[in-house]
């Protein structure tokens, strides 16, 4: 009778080395804007992950901790992260840009041209969420890797080794993506200051003004001709004057 398999313990790598500056913060505040509870939060979805995964494999769950630490974990650690960088600037932005048009007293209907929409909010997450592509084979290669290790006995450390390694490969992955981040940030931050910008030198058009000036300045000069004799007067001037001299 053949023996039970021996399963190797499931044990994960701690993951803070090599998260690196998502933990330690990069000193930067791109565009102006504090990023660092983004970041904090970020790392601490990471951490968590991390932990739970321990305490499933403890208790020999391991498919739910494989799972808990996997692909979909990351993934959602890094769009909540986009979610909330996106947040910040178009708050921080829309304010800036709202003082302005009120200095300028921009129209109304020009300011609702500059008021972002729901469409124009998501390309925005998008961009910011392109930042994470360097992130993603990391990812693949947790997802490949981890069937092997949930089957590796004492022969096959190798699998185990791999999927530990593919974890914190995808922490080194997932610094890069927020260096990118930042720097995603950055550029977006610079588009809201040049648009902030036209709007403090936006100033009402005169042709308006103007083309009332001067039909107000060619009805009084006809009017004079008029009264001077130099132009016939039509008929309904003269019916006017004939009702103010009766």
């Amino acid at each position: 009778m053949t023996g039970a398999k021996v399963l190797l313990p499931l044990r994960v790598p701690e993951l803070g080395p090599y998260l690196g500056k998502v933990v330690s913060g990069t000193g930067r505040e791109p565009g102006g804007l504090r990023l660092d509870g983004v970041r904090v939060r970020l790392a601490g979805r990471v951490f968590e992950a991390a932990g739970e995964a321990r305490r499933l494999a403890a208790r020999d769950r391991r498919d739910a901790a494989v799972a808990a630490i996997g692909r979909t974990r990351w993934l959602e650690a890094w769009e909540e992260a986009v979610g909330g960088a996106a947040t910040l600037l178009l708050d921080r932005s829309q304010a800036h840009l709202g003082a302005e048009m009120r200095a300028v007293r921009l129209p109304a209907r020009l300011r609702r041209r500059l008021v972002p929409s729901a469409e124009d909010r998501a390309a925005l997450s998008a961009r910011l969420g392109a930042a994470g592509a360097v992130l993603i084979p990391s990812l693949d290669e947790i997802e490949r890797t981890q069937s092997a290790a949930l089957a590796a006995t004492g022969l096959e450390r190798q699998a185990v080794a791999a999927w530990q390694d593919a974890l914190c490969a995808a922490g080194r992955r997932l610094e890069a993506a927020w260096l990118a981040l930042e720097d995603a940030v950055e550029q977006e931050a610079a588009h809201w200051q040049r648009v902030a910008a036209d709007v403090r030198a936006w100033r009402p058009s005169l042709w308006p003004m103007v083309l009332g000036a001067t039909v107000v300045t060619g009805g009084a000069v006809w009017l004079g001709l008029v009264m001077g004799g130099y132009l016939a007067a039509p008929r309904w001037l003269q019916a006017l004057w004939g009702l103010v001299l009766s």
